[in-house]
């Protein structure tokens, strides 16, 4: 079966990205003939084109087209130059394209018509920010209505991480479609914490871990009000560990204002897999309050490490956590929960100590390998219908 996956961002840091490479190494590996078709753009929040990629990530061809930007100013709607063509002579028996309101998934909904070949979608799906002013908020609404009235119309199936994710796709696309297949780890990367090490990076001790862009959307503004609401005796360091996305700034002059810039450490992206992980295994405690999560693979990350989890009730994070059994969840946006939930985490009580142990154990039911089986198991079953 020839399956060609269509995505913006290709061998690049990112959750979508991550989730794509993935599944299609392992596809590929499983004997199926996979191909990833990408735009030249490595970074979006800086809007970084490069033109020197490797043709070929983890034994999977990948073919790259040049991006535009945007065709309605203020709205994310990204066109690849050339893809419809070249999917349309890929002689591919499905079609996979990635995340939402991005205009790659309109050009693979195009040629799937066009041609009779099955399309799968998998949204990411991410609602408009809480801060958007209504125009906008109702232009990203109408675009989610658009799409479900065609790429989603056209799918055979809409893959979602989780079931929030699918009841929020569903208020405007065919629920009938959903099919549930949450991401992965690799497991056995991490059960080797010996070859893991982080030397040269200098880290302080008992340090705190935020993982990802840092940018608007991840809440670390209320990260640095809640740790300077830490008795000064009790404020840990604050490790970042991920790309600027414009943030940075904000958030150094923000902490300034609050005396605990120099409780702060930008780590930028770290792409040595095994620095990375011990990363995550030195922090004291793990904290994501972004103000969107559609599912979280950092938290899968932390729970592997065994480090405990302080997050933002939001998106799929609930889901992962089990609605606060395998890490402490808090409102987004309430720096003083915030605070709070993390000096009880910090002191790592008895309740502190269960919901670490039960994390590790949850977290083997999650394997990418698995997770690709059953991408492969959907692939079959749509080209049958």
């Amino acid at each position: 079966m020839k399956i060609a996956h269509v995505t913006l961002r290709f061998d690049a840091p990112g959750g979508v990205e991550t989730n794509v490479r993935e599944v299609t190494r392992r596809l590929r590996a499983a004997g199926e003939e996979v191909e990833v078709f990408a735009s030249d753009l490595f970074d979006e929040g800086r809007w970084e084109r490069r033109d020197r990629y490797a043709p070929m990530v983890d034994g999977v061809p990948v073919h790259r087209f040049p991006v535009h930007k945007r065709l309605i100013p203020g709205l994310t709607m990204p066109m690849m130059v050339g893809l419809v063509d070249a999917l349309a002579e890929s002689g591919a028996d499905v079609i996979h394209a990635h995340s939402h309101r991005y205009g790659h998934v309109l050009q693979a909904a195009a040629v799937a018509e066009r041609l009779g070949i099955p399309l799968v979608v998998s949204p990411h799906y991410h609602p408009a920010n809480r801060d958007e002013p209504p125009i906008k908020r109702g232009l990203l609404r109408m675009q989610d209505v658009g799409f479900g009235m065609t790429a989603y119309r056209l799918a055979r199936a809409l893959i979602v991480q989780t079931p929030r994710e699918g009841r929020l796709v569903g208020e405007f696309a065919p629920s009938s479609k959903m099919r549930t297949i949450p991401p992965g780890i690799d497991l056995a990367s991490w059960d080797s914490p010996a070859s893991d090490r982080s030397e040269g990076l200098d880290l302080p001790a008992g340090y705190l871990l935020f993982v990802g862009r840092i940018a608007p959307n991840k809440g670390l503004g209320f990260l640095v009000e809640a740790l300077a609401r830490l008795p000064p005796a009790d404020r840990p360091p604050l490790v970042l560990m991920g790309r600027d996305w414009g943030e940075r700034a904000r958030i150094e002059s923000l902490a300034r204002d609050r005396g605990v810039l120099d409780r702060l450490r930008f780590l930028d992206h770290v792409a040595e897999p095994a620095t990375y992980r011990a990363v995550i295994r030195g922090a004291s405690a793990f904290v994501l309050p972004s103000e969107w999560e559609a599912f979280g693979l950092v938290l899968l990350e932390a729970m592997v490490a065994g480090v405990p989890i302080v997050a933002s009730a939001v998106g799929g994070v609930p889901d992962v956590l089990e609605s606060g059994r395998l890490g402490r969840l808090v409102p987004y946006g309430d720096a003083t929960a915030l605070a709070t939930a993390l000096r009880e985490t910090l002191r790592d009580g008895p309740t502190v100590r269960e919901r670490v142990a039960e994390a590790t154990r949850r977290v083997r039911g999650y394997d990418w390998a698995e997770t690709a089986e059953r991408h492969r198991a959907l692939y079959r079953e749509v080209v049958r219908i």
